[in-house]
């Protein structure tokens, strides 16, 4: 395995400016450049990125932590960081907490020892344990995402909740819908708090009454979805519609629906949140709230690069604002509320 000193032997060079062609720098000639790289693919030579992390005291890695990467809501962010990691020549380390506390201080504690140059979090834990993952290392420039408070130094970026649920609910009640019910995430989590939230605040600004044997917590998952949607429909009377606060659970309504003989939007019309990118090929299509998941992983790449390479002190916060994106699953009411 050829070294360093074997291309500065090869090329007749210095080891140091085989390291500053290879670094960028410093500034070495054309001609001395090509030396040195037509030495470097003659030898096969691989720089060792450890080698090279200690010598500029920095690794060119940013460490990423998700509830959950098989989510399609959280594939589609990781898909955008690592777009932007693989364009400005960053690695992404890539952790799944699965909602263990215990896991997400062990994967911090790894990313932490791994001297990544910054981190990207988007767990909801790290807001209801109320911890401070600094406590035991050397803080380094964060972003969190889509998330709460948290109890230690960071830029946030988050959807806009509260105004997503309220949209939601708008749009059902200008469909006619009067009798409209809710299948809300876990409240301790910010994102279904807010909106849930918005999802009352749009009823009490109709004057519509929210009947509580219409709204039913879930857990933000295709199973809790079909479960909650199961346990509103064995209680008897149905409401016209429904809003669903995320898209997973409402693939699980849309699918509990069928099997128990209902037609999606005849007999219920249902809108959802997120817009993940299999929301439009439901059946039928859903009617959901958009945030650019692909956006927010960019949004955030870019927010931690731009606090690395300025040293700002200052924490942002960037709130991104959802759409309204119509389909099939919504229709307008022709029933008698």
């Amino acid at each position: 395995m050829a070294t360093i000193k074997d291309v500065a032997k090869h090329a007749q060079v210095s080891t140091s400016t085989v390291s500053h062609v290879l670094n960028k720098t410093r500034y070495v000639s054309e001609a001395v450049t090509e030396k040195v790289l037509t030495a470097v693919e003659a030898l096969n030579y691989a720089p060792s990125a450890l080698a090279r992390s200690l010598k500029l005291k920095n690794t060119h890695t940013f460490g990423m932590l998700v509830t959950t990467s098989i989510n399609p809501f959280f594939a589609e962010v990781v898909k955008g960081v690592e777009r932007r990691c693989y364009e400005q020549g960053y690695n992404l380390l890539l952790c799944n907490t699965e909602g263990d506390f215990d896991r997400l201080r062990f994967n911090i504690d790894m990313l932490l020892q791994k001297r990544v140059d910054g981190l990207l979090l988007m767990s909801d834990e790290l807001v209801n344990q109320n911890i401070d993952i600094f406590a035991r290392h050397k803080p380094v420039p964060t972003v969190v995402m889509d998330s709460g408070e948290t109890h230690f130094p960071a830029d946030k970026i988050q959807d806009n909740s509260y105004r997503g649920g309220y949209i939601a609910t708008q749009h059902l009640i200008k469909q006619g819908h009067t009798s409209i019910g809710c299948i809300h995430g876990p409240l301790d989590k910010p994102t279904a708090k807010k909106r849930y939230a918005g999802f009352k605040q749009a009823m009490l600004d109709a004057n519509l009454i929210i009947n509580d044997h219409w709204i039913v917590p879930a857990n933000f998952e295709c199973e809790g979805g079909a479960i909650a949607f199961k346990a509103l429909y064995d209680q008897g009377t149905l409401p016209t519609a429904l809003f669903v606060c995320n898209d997973m659970m409402a693939m699980g309504v849309i699918n509990m629906a069928n099997e128990l003989g209902l037609s999606i939007p005849d007999d219920l019309s249902i809108i959802g949140y997120d817009d993940i990118k299999i929301a439009r090929y439901m059946s039928p299509s859903l009617t959901t709230i958009h945030q650019s998941k692909f956006h927010l992983g960019q949004q955030a790449f870019d927010t931690l690069l731009d606090k690395i390479q300025t040293q700002r002190d200052t924490d942002l916060e960037i709130q991104l604002e959802p759409t309204l994106v119509e389909r099939s699953s919504v229709m307008p009411n022709r029933k008698n509320s």
